[in-house]
């Protein structure tokens, strides 16, 4: 299990792809790209994919928004998804080999829900996506980010990925 060191907490809190304010801009965006997949990260950007009609590849969710409880309807849409249903657990501030591994061989249209948080999940889905494909995750407060994968954004986030302890 890897574990985010509390004097590295700050490094992980600001958007690392493309910042979006709102899902329209977002959604706008993607219309004009072929991506291989579509991965989401957390609850609220996973409901609005899904709402908005986009079905991602790859949803990770774990039923929070910022720690608390998500809203009921967000919920309900990635559980109505048609999708093979993986679950894992995985701590808050932690990557587990639960989780990489379920990243890793998920068959799309797949979602992962995680007992416990997605809080890190960022990390492994940009590292095992393929090239071309994209992550969307949610920045609180101010948006979503899309990760466009690359060589060189694989690199960036294997860097970060040594930034975390193994416990």
């Amino acid at each position: 299990m890897l574990k985010l060191p509390e004097d590295k907490r700050e490094l992980f809190k600001k958007p690392v792809g493309k910042l979006f304010e709102n899902l329209q801009d977002a959604l706008n965006y993607l219309e004009d790209k072929d991506f291989e997949q579509i991965i989401t990260v957390g609850d609220v950007v996973s409901a609005d994919f899904l709402r908005s009609g986009f079905k991602p590849d790859i949803i990770i969710a774990d039923f929070k928004t910022e720690r608390s409880h998500a809203k009921a309807e967000d919920i309900n849409v990635i559980k109505k998804y048609s999708a093979s249903k993986i679950e894992v657990k995985n701590p808050a501030g932690r990557i587990t080999e639960d989780l990489w591994g379920s990243i890793e061989t998920a068959e799309p249209p797949a979602k992962i829900i995680v007992k416990g948080e997605e809080d890190m999940a960022t990390i492994p889905a940009v590292i095992l996506a393929k090239e071309g494909s994209v992550v969307v995750y949610g920045q609180p407060g101010e948006g979503l980010v899309l990760i466009e994968i690359t060589a060189a954004k694989k690199k960036e986030f294997e860097e970060y990925l040594e930034l975390l302890e193994k416990e």
